[in-house]
């Protein structure tokens, strides 16, 4: 027999937590082949509500569980299950990225603010975060910087002028707003000459270094 799954015969959240901890230490630490097969996990007869089902399914993804088998599939129990998953298994050499493109917030109209930032999820969100708790409109444009900060692609060369104004003409951003101002990180100070060369007609506006500072600087905002 070679399709073989081990169901460990617990049916609480601290005996399976201590289970597979244990099956899967054995295979690995010990080299008991017996115990190298993957672990099946019934979350849902661990738990009495739905709540804990998720909790119980996520301590199963987290701890060694290779199939979690449930009874309920609403998406306020599958998706978070689903995302953690995806998350546990990213590789870790290749950043999480976010489309680059650009993305409206609050609504924008032609005359609202234009920011840029990189494509590295943890950076859009902070940015995109505070954007949209300032309630001020705005376009976020995102820059493909291979998923790298924006202090890190900058100094790798992948956040340069060059690449910021064929970000800037790739969405066609001339026609989507009236004015011709552009904010970058202040970070990357630096590079107002060169994108002022870059998109001639545009005028560079050198933003706060840090996201959190964009509410207040975004209250300030003029387009004329």
């Amino acid at each position: 027999v070679n399709e073989i799954v081990l169901d460990p015969g617990v049916r609480d959240l601290k005996s399976s937590l201590a289970l597979n901890t244990l099956i899967r230490r054995m295979a690995l630490k010990k080299t008991f082949r017996a115990l190298g097969f993957p672990i099946i996990n019934f979350p849902s007869e661990c738990a009495d509500d739905e709540g804990m089902v998720s909790v119980t399914a996520t301590q199963a993804i987290a701890k060694y569980g290779g199939f979690i088998v449930l009874d309920r599939f609403s998406p306020a129990t599958v998706y978070p299950l689903l995302v953690l998953r995806e998350n546990i298994y990213t590789n870790p050499q290749e950043p999480i990225q976010v489309q680059p493109g650009v993305y409206e917030i609050n609504e924008p109209e032609e005359d609202s603010a234009l920011m840029v930032t990189t494509n590295f999820s943890i950076t859009y969100f902070s940015v995109a975060n505070e954007v949209d708790g300032s309630g001020m409109p705005g376009w976020l444009l995102v820059a493909d910087a291979e998923g790298m900060s924006v202090l890190t692609a900058w100094a790798a060369g992948k956040f340069d002028a060059e690449r910021i104004a064929k970000a800037v003409k790739s969405v066609d951003m001339e026609h989507k707003v009236s004015h011709r101002k552009l904010i970058i990180p202040g970070h990357v100070s630096v590079l107002l000459g060169e994108l002022e060369e870059e998109l001639p007609g545009w005028e560079i506006m050198v933003g706060p270094r840090e996201a959190v500072d964009l509410p207040a600087y975004l209250k300030l905002w003029n387009p004329n």
